[in-house]
């Protein structure tokens, strides 16, 4: 008996010893500020020319700062330029016709037209008085049938020759058709309308910035041939800055998008930039193998974009940083165990 009394104790001590020693070793509720590391990032924009043609010039090194609209690269701009000189040329010839067109026939043309009309109507009345003459004298046999033959061709022909002549005046009154001034008019402004795509071409020579940002690759140099296809340079974007951070699941519930944080780096320990959580992934990865943590171990984790203001362009790419949310979200367990105790939530 006492030694099944012994056995039963000792198992009675092990058991009590593992329960306490079950509930040592679990991990206590998270409470306190959220410390994460992260690293550094922002947008970047890969610029390429339009057109395909020779670069002229390269504006801007590596690590100058540009502003919106500003010049970073021209191309060569002679056979364009060309192309707009003879085009201007031929849009000035189309505006003269147009303008002959509206402005109808001149009195000069007018004039010239009745007098056609006249000189037509005197030789037809000339033709019809010698015909009448020939027929006389061929009732007498004095002429030939011949004769009278052909002064009867020479007086149609005249008869047809003033016909002509009053429908070519009635042609110079009534001025140009309005199917020849309309077509007129559309080739006009198609010419117009190609002047204007090669103006704009000619603008997108000039490599513009589309936004406030730092060169931080350049590409291309004077003299390549650029393409659409060929960046020219790669801008890094002032604005918006953030620190891609990684969180662990165990906190995943204490932050939420808005939270304040502070961000501090190596280079600046004493002066924290305020930012915000502004980003938080909906899918768990394993911890990347650069993130920068004191204990680096294979667990799920969250990433985090904690965005934030620099005024001062202290941040670089990559620019390793230690986050702090000074003030997180209080864990739901352990805000019910406070109620339960009586403590102020």
């Amino acid at each position: 008996m006492p030694k099944k009394i012994m056995l039963i104790l000792i198992l009675a001590l092990l058991g009590v010893g593992g329960y306490f020693l079950w509930r040592n070793n679990e991990a206590p509720p998270a409470d306190g500020p959220i410390v994460l590391y992260g690293n550094v990032d922002m947008r970047q924009v890969d610029l390429a020319f339009k057109d395909s043609e020779r670069i002229a010039s390269m504006d801007v090194e590596e690590g100058d700062k540009v502003i919106k609209g500003q010049i970073l690269a021209s191309l060569e701009t002679d056979r364009l330029d060309h192309q707009i000189a003879s085009l201007k040329n031929q849009i000035q010839a189309q505006d003269f016709v147009v303008q002959r067109l509206l402005n109808g026939s001149r009195s000069e043309d007018i004039q010239k037209a009745k007098a056609d009309v006249g000189q037509a109507a005197a030789q037809l009345k000339l033709y019809k008085l010698t015909l009448k003459r020939m027929k006389k004298l061929l009732t007498t046999g004095s002429t030939t049938q011949q004769d009278v033959d052909d002064a009867q061709a020479k007086h149609d022909v005249a008869a047809a020759e003033l016909y002509a002549a009053q429908e070519q005046l009635n042609l110079v009154l009534a001025g140009p058709r309005w199917e020849d001034i309309a077509n007129a008019k559309a080739t006009l402004a198609s010419m117009q309308s190609q002047l204007a795509l090669l103006e704009t071409t000619r603008k997108e020579y000039d490599l513009l910035s589309p936004v406030n940002a730092v060169v931080r690759n350049r590409i291309l140099e004077p003299g390549d041939m650029a393409a659409p296809s060929r960046p020219a340079f790669t801008l890094a974007l002032l604005d918006p800055k953030w620190v891609r951070a990684y969180v662990n699941e165990t906190d995943l519930g204490r932050i939420r998008e808005g939270i304040k944080a502070e961000v501090r780096t190596d280079a600046f320990p004493g002066e924290p930039l305020a930012g915000w959580i502004g980003f938080i992934s909906p899918m768990a990865e394993f911890t990347p193998k650069n993130v920068e943590t004191p204990e680096l171990r294979t667990a799920l984790v969250y990433e985090v974009r904690v965005f934030v203001k620099d005024p001062n362009d202290r941040l670089r790419l990559g620019m390793p940083a230690t986050v702090a949310i000074p003030e997180p979200l209080e864990p739901q367990g352990q805000t019910e165990s406070r109620v339960r105790e009586g403590a102020p939530s």
